[in-house]
Protein backbone atom coordinates (compact mmCIF):
# COMPACT_ATOMS: atom_id res chain seq x y z
CA UNK A 1 0.00 0.00 0.00
CA UNK A 2 1.67 3.47 -0.77
CA UNK A 3 0.20 5.80 1.57
CA UNK A 4 2.46 8.97 0.01
CA UNK A 5 4.50 11.20 2.01
CA UNK A 6 4.57 10.95 5.63
CA UNK A 7 4.42 13.87 7.74
CA UNK A 8 4.37 14.86 11.84
CA UNK A 9 1.54 17.21 12.55
CA UNK A 10 2.20 19.06 15.59
CA UNK A 11 -0.27 20.67 17.99
CA UNK A 12 1.29 23.64 18.88
CA UNK A 13 0.39 26.77 21.65
CA UNK A 14 2.59 29.20 19.81
CA UNK A 15 3.50 28.91 16.53
CA UNK A 16 6.32 31.82 15.90
CA UNK A 17 8.10 29.95 18.97
CA UNK A 18 7.77 26.68 17.70
CA UNK A 19 8.63 27.58 13.88
CA UNK A 20 12.23 29.24 15.54
CA UNK A 21 12.60 26.14 17.34
CA UNK A 22 12.27 23.96 14.80
CA UNK A 23 14.50 26.32 12.35
CA UNK A 24 17.79 26.07 14.91
CA UNK A 25 17.24 21.91 14.23
CA UNK A 26 17.48 22.66 10.51
CA UNK A 27 14.51 23.01 9.15
CA UNK A 28 12.83 25.99 6.72
CA UNK A 29 9.42 27.38 5.74
CA UNK A 30 7.88 25.09 3.53
CA UNK A 31 4.42 25.99 3.27
CA UNK A 32 1.41 26.88 4.75
CA UNK A 33 0.41 30.19 6.44
CA UNK A 34 0.96 31.34 9.66
CA UNK A 35 -1.97 33.58 9.16
CA UNK A 36 -4.49 30.65 8.75
CA UNK A 37 -2.90 28.92 11.82
CA UNK A 38 -0.57 26.57 10.47
CA UNK A 39 3.03 26.23 9.13
CA UNK A 40 4.56 23.28 6.86
CA UNK A 41 8.50 23.30 7.82
CA UNK A 42 11.03 20.76 5.80
CA UNK A 43 14.56 19.47 6.26
CA UNK A 44 15.55 17.61 3.34
CA UNK A 45 13.21 15.00 2.99
CA UNK A 46 11.77 15.47 6.28
CA UNK A 47 8.64 17.40 7.38
CA UNK A 48 6.88 18.49 10.21
CA UNK A 49 3.37 20.60 10.23
CA UNK A 50 2.76 22.88 12.77
CA UNK A 51 -0.87 23.44 13.58
CA UNK A 52 -2.47 25.46 16.37
CA UNK A 53 -5.65 25.11 17.33
CA UNK A 54 -6.55 22.93 14.35
CA UNK A 55 -5.94 19.47 15.35
CA UNK A 56 -6.48 18.06 18.96
CA UNK A 57 -3.17 16.18 19.17
CA UNK A 58 -0.12 15.01 17.79
CA UNK A 59 -0.78 13.02 14.53
CA UNK A 60 0.77 11.06 11.58
CA UNK A 61 0.18 12.12 8.91
CA UNK A 62 0.34 10.91 4.82
CA UNK A 63 -0.52 12.41 1.41
CA UNK A 64 -1.25 9.72 -1.07
CA UNK A 65 -0.18 11.07 -4.81
CA UNK A 66 2.62 13.65 -3.06
CA UNK A 67 6.19 13.45 -2.72
CA UNK A 68 8.13 15.22 0.09
CA UNK A 69 8.15 18.68 -2.76
CA UNK A 70 4.08 18.68 -2.46
CA UNK A 71 4.70 17.42 -6.23
CA UNK A 72 2.04 14.85 -7.79
CA UNK A 73 3.00 11.21 -7.71
CA UNK A 74 2.04 9.81 -11.21
CA UNK A 75 1.80 5.88 -9.27
CA UNK A 76 -0.43 6.37 -5.80
CA UNK A 77 -3.22 4.71 -4.09
CA UNK A 78 -6.19 6.48 -3.44
CA UNK A 79 -7.29 7.08 -0.47
CA UNK A 80 -10.93 5.47 -1.30
CA UNK A 81 -8.32 2.55 -1.89
CA UNK A 82 -6.71 2.64 1.27
CA UNK A 83 -9.84 2.60 2.84
CA UNK A 84 -11.27 -0.47 1.67
CA UNK A 85 -8.00 -2.16 1.97
CA UNK A 86 -7.80 -1.24 6.14
CA UNK A 87 -11.71 -2.00 6.19
CA UNK A 88 -11.33 -5.64 5.05
CA UNK A 89 -8.13 -5.83 7.42
CA UNK A 90 -10.77 -5.13 10.31
CA UNK A 91 -9.39 -1.63 11.23
CA UNK A 92 -12.03 0.69 12.46
CA UNK A 93 -12.08 4.41 10.82
CA UNK A 94 -12.58 7.55 12.89
CA UNK A 95 -13.47 9.16 9.72
CA UNK A 96 -14.21 7.52 6.22
CA UNK A 97 -14.32 9.27 2.70
CA UNK A 98 -17.15 8.74 -0.02
CA UNK A 99 -15.89 5.08 -1.47
CA UNK A 100 -17.48 5.98 -4.69
CA UNK A 101 -15.57 9.88 -5.11
CA UNK A 102 -12.68 10.92 -7.03
CA UNK A 103 -10.47 13.98 -5.75
CA UNK A 104 -9.18 14.96 -2.73
CA UNK A 105 -10.39 12.85 0.61
CA UNK A 106 -9.05 12.17 3.46
CA UNK A 107 -9.59 9.51 6.82
CA UNK A 108 -8.68 9.44 10.05
CA UNK A 109 -7.95 6.24 12.50
CA UNK A 110 -6.61 5.32 15.79
CA UNK A 111 -3.04 3.11 16.37
CA UNK A 112 -3.76 0.61 19.46
CA UNK A 113 -1.63 3.38 21.45
CA UNK A 114 -4.38 6.01 20.79
CA UNK A 115 -2.17 8.05 18.39
CA UNK A 116 -4.01 9.38 15.16
CA UNK A 117 -3.18 8.67 11.76
CA UNK A 118 -4.35 11.14 9.02
CA UNK A 119 -4.40 9.95 5.63
CA UNK A 120 -4.85 13.04 3.35
CA UNK A 121 -5.09 13.08 -0.12
CA UNK A 122 -4.92 16.28 -1.81
CA UNK A 123 -5.28 15.42 -5.45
Amino acid sequence: MKLGVFSMSLNVTDLEVSREFYKKLGFDDFGGNIEHNYLILKNGETLIGLFKGMIPANTLTFNPGWDANAQNLEDFDDVRDIQKHLKSEGIALDAECDENGDGPAHIILTDPDGNTIFIDQHR
